[in-house]
Order: structure tokens, then sequence, then C-alpha cells
């Protein structure tokens, strides 16, 4: 469950933009609105999705396209994701902050959607001050809900719990009490908001109702607890801020607004593989909540897709390759969570899945991803339909469970190709077995390639 566009040799993409066009700052902004007004910041928005189960390369989409925006906004998810982003040779891992961070002069804001362990994000502002990068333009919803000790205890017990269950019933969660945390915050009664760090009375009870109702708090010391989140609190105070009308002055100042998904579609409370999902609304349909920003201001959705399918924790994946196919693409990879260090499954490319990521999210280009990792393949499958249990053959994606591990895949085989590619930059100059296949991702998906990765770093990119 951690998205990353890195790879030892391997990564993501860029989207195109010249001075004037739709990804500068200045040639796409309009014209100044007032706050409120009927078209204040209209179509101002890009949105960056997962389509698959994550890991896709999305940071390294985010990281290129902040130059052209004002701000990039993350709305779902918490320290659970991982974005993994290389300039120059250089990584930088980043769980909380947006990717956009690295970005001179773009402001890097945290929604009230996400989820915040406020440990973690105290560390990676750290760690980025350590590395030089100016981290005074971090803004944290003061709406956003807070991931504590016994958040994380719970999410523990609860997997231990299902893993003692015959047959292994484990979701694969990352421990880092995401799942419970968003459970509090439905539940309202001892849930604690970023705000409330700033309030030592309202923090007190708070932690006070956490521990008569949540077991994995029993022995928790509210004093030392109130006083600890209290220093935490005034550490984050220059950070935080009333997000939802920050966003709606931006637009309305004509400023662009770059919305970075955590996880993915397959991995969507509502619209992924349940129960084997995570506990946010992933796609684009997540930023309006997390976000209080409205779909009119959404103009562009990029879907970030891998050139092939991974998967981590628990759960069906239709094209997982457990043999010697798979072995090779997690080695040239790099497959290995940002966020946990756990080995991905690894397997060729779902267009079905693909397809229905591209639906949910209303697409309207694809960044394909780690394309410089199937080299060398003498043939490449790639999964155009599912044959169910019954015999029947559909197109449509199965988003539950249960039935997706009934189904097989059949797939269209492509010639592969032999020659590495990391040093392309021009989609003409591609090998034609891998230009077919990126026709034949556009022609079944119905959306056009408009970016193309072929290694980690910023450079290493293909803009169509």
């Amino acid at each position: 469950m951690t998205s990353t566009s890195t790879s030892s040799g391997t990564s993501s993409g860029t989207v195109s933009g010249t001075a004037s066009g739709p990804g500068s700052r200045a040639g796409a902004r309009a014209e100044a609105s007032p706050v409120g007004g009927a078209s204040a910041g209209a179509g101002l928005g890009t949105a960056v999705v997962g389509l698959q189960w994550g890991d896709e390369g999305k940071g390294k989409i985010v990281d290129l396209l902040a130059r052209s925006h004002d701000a990039t906004v993350r709305y779902n998810g918490g320290a659970n994701a991982g974005h993994t982003v290389v300039v120059g040779g250089e990584r930088f891992a980043l769980h909380l902050i947006p990717s956009g961070i690295l970005a001179k002069d773009t402001d890097a804001i945290i929604g009230n959607g996400v989820v915040v362990d406020p440990d973690v994000l105290l560390e990676e502002i750290d760690r980025l001050k350590e590395r030089g990068v100016d981290c005074s333009r971090v803004i944290l919803s003061d709406r956003a809900h807070v991931v504590l000790a016994h958040h994380k205890n719970e999410d523990r017990r609860r997997e231990s719990a299902l893993s003692a269950i015959e047959g292994g019933a484990r979701i694969g969660t990352t421990g880092r009490g995401i799942g419970p945390c968003y459970a509090e915050k439905a539940q309202r009664g001892a849930a604690i908001r970023v705000a409330d760090l700033l309030r030592p009375l309202v923090l007190r009870d708070r932690l006070t109702r956490a521990r008569l109702l949540s077991p994995a708090a029993a022995g928790l010391d509210i004093a030392a607890e109130t006083d600890r989140l209290g220093k935490i609190g005034e550490r984050l105070r220059p950070h935080i801020k009333d997000t939802t009308y920050l966003l709606h002055d931006m637009l309305g100042q004509g400023k662009r607004l770059l919305f970075e998904g955590a996880n993915a579609t397959l991995l969507d409370v509502d619209h992924g593989t349940y129960p084997f999902v995570t506990s946010s609304s992933t796609t684009a349909l997540g930023i309006g909540p997390g976000t209080g920003v409205p779909a009119r201001h959404i103009g562009r959705v990029v879907g970030v897709v891998k050139a092939y399918s991974t998967r981590v924790g628990g759960g069906p994946m239709p094209t997982e390759d457990a043999g010697k196919h798979g072995a090779r693409i997690r080695e040239r990879g790099n497959e290995f969570g940002t966020t946990t260090g756990r080995p991905r499954r690894c397997g060729w490319l779902d267009l079905v899945a693909v397809k229905y990521g591209a639906m949910i999210s209303g697409v309207t280009e694809l960044a394909v991803m780690l394309l410089d990792v199937l080299a060398g393949f003498e043939t490449l499958p790639v999964c155009t339909a599912y044959e169910r249990r019954d015999g029947a053959k559909t197109d449509r994606f199965v988003p539950d469970a249960d039935e997706l591990s009934g189904v097989r895949p059949a797939y269209e085989t492509l010639p592969g190709f032999g020659e590495e590619i990391r040093e392309v930059r021009r989609r003409e100059d591609l090998p034609e077995a891998a230009r077919r296949y990126l026709e034949l991702i556009e022609s079944f998906v119905g959306v056009p390639v408009r970016t193309v990765s072929v290694g980690p770093d910023r450079a290493q990119t293909i803009e169509c």
C-alpha cells in the first residue's frame, strides 16, 4: 500500500507543457475571480491518481507537474503511503508531505481527508530541512485527524487476530494505524483533529474518552500524552491552517492546484477489491471530501499506470506471476515498498483493471511508468479479459475480492523488446515492440498516453 515512483534503474514519468501551454504556471492561469464566484477557479485543478494497486510512480509525476502549479494537495490516506522521487540522482522518500515540496515556490498542502501521524510528519519535515528543502511551505489542515499510538496498537492487534483464522484472513495493512484512525473519525466520540493539538483541555478530554472506549488505549497516561501532544502541536502551529478556505482563495486568485492521490484505485474503500483495500477514497472522487474543493475545479486527470502489475498485502491479483517472470520484474523494478520494505507481488499488465480505474476517476490522459523494466522479455502478455468461474468471458473488472479470486486472465501476447530504453527521450525512438505496447494500452483503455517513464530520474521521461 505504498506508492513509489522510483526503483533502482526504473521509474515513472512527467507531463508536458511549454512556457505558455497547459503545463505552465503562467499559461494556464485563468483570470482571477472573486472567491465564491460562479466561475472562480473552474478547471484550474489537476489530479494525479494511481489506476492499479498503488506503487505506480505517482510521486515522480507529481514532482514534475508541481513546477507548473502553485500548490500540491494531498487528500487521502496517511503514513501508509510512500512516494519516492529521484532528483539528480538524489532519492527522497515521502510519506505525508506531498511530493511537490521538492518544487521551488510550490506549497505542499495536507488536506482534511488525510489522517496524520504527527511524529512521522515532524520527522519528515526535519529530514527535508536537513537536506536544504524549505518546509515553511508545508501547510496542514486543522481538520485532518490525528493517528495515535492506540490506533497502531489496534491495527496490529486486528491483523494478528485475523492471521490466526484458518486459511489466513489478514488484510495485510502496514500497521500504521490508518484504518482504526478513520474508524474513530466516523465513530466521533474520541477522535482528535489537528486543531485539538492546540487546545489542551479538549485534548485531555479526547484522550480520556479514548482510554474509556478503546481497549488499545487502556494503559494510556492521560497527563503525559496531553503534554507530549501539546508540544507537538506547538511545533506544528506555524503550519496549521483552514485549508478549505485557503484552497478556495487560491482558486479565486487564478492559482493552479495539483491534487495528489495516495494508494490507488483498486485499494479504494468503495471501489477497490474489498475487503483487501485501504480505508479512504483513493480515486479522484475523493478530492471533494478530502479537501473541500468540488469537482468542477478539476480540469485534468492524469492516470498513472505501471507497465506491469504489482500488489502488496493480501487480496487477489489475477495476473500475478509467482515464477521466474515475476521475480525478474521485481529485481529489475526494485519492487519493495517505500514505507514497509515488503517485496511486492509482481505480474503482467492487467488492462481490464486499468480501464476500470480510468473510468472511475474520469482520466483524461495516461502516464505509463517503468516501461524500461520490461526490456529483455521475449514476449509480453497483456490481460484484456477475464474468464469467470462459469466459463463466461468479460472485459469488466470485478471489484470484489471473492469474485475476483475466481477469475482467470485472458492474455493478448505481444512481442517483447530486447533493447534497453533508459536513454530514449522521444516516443518515435522507442523500439517498435515498445511502441506497439503503448498503442495497445491507449486503444484498450480509450485514453491517450501523454507520458512514458523510462527511468527513476526526472530526465528519464518521454513526453508524447
